[in-house]
């Protein structure tokens, strides 16, 4: 699978809604996890919050989406960010050291409770950027 580029937006706890929603609007396969799925009891009030939502057109569009984390702030206007993802590692790998290298990394690149690596971080111009790996396992 080739690296890919699409919007990713966050949500306050109406993700689901909203990606049912652009389904509606856009067609295609929607696939949505929640906390639950991958924390458990941990996951506590935001058990059936979605942690992670994605949209597949036929169009070619992918739209991701997903409710806030617990304990962060919702920021309308400030709730997209850029989602950078594939199977690549090399690629993916050089995409983050640019793009954290004069920026702010708030979650650093590394393997996460799903089984890929992932990371976030913040540009210098501001922007938001999630890069994941697809590590295929499992």
């Amino acid at each position: 699978m080739p690296s890919r580029l699409n919007p990713y937006i966050s949500f306050d706890g109406d993700a689901r809604q909203a990606m049912e929603f652009y389904k509606e609007v856009f067609g295609g396969t929607l696939s949505l996890n929640t906390y639950g799925d991958f924390g458990g009891e941990e996951a506590g009030d935001a058990q059936d919050r979605i942690m992670h939502g994605m949209l597949e057109t036929t169009s070619g569009f992918t739209l991701m989406g997903a409710d806030n984390p617990p304990g962060t702030q919702h920021n309308p206007g400030t709730n997209i960010s850029v989602s950078v993802s594939g199977e690549d590692a090399a690629e993916l790998r050089g995409y983050w050291d640019r793009l954290s290298g004069s920026g702010t990394v708030s979650v650093p690149l590394e393997k996460q409770m799903w089984g890929d690596v992932f990371g976030m971080c913040t540009d210098r111009f501001g922007i938001t950027w999630l890069v994941n790996i697809n590590t295929s396992e499992g």
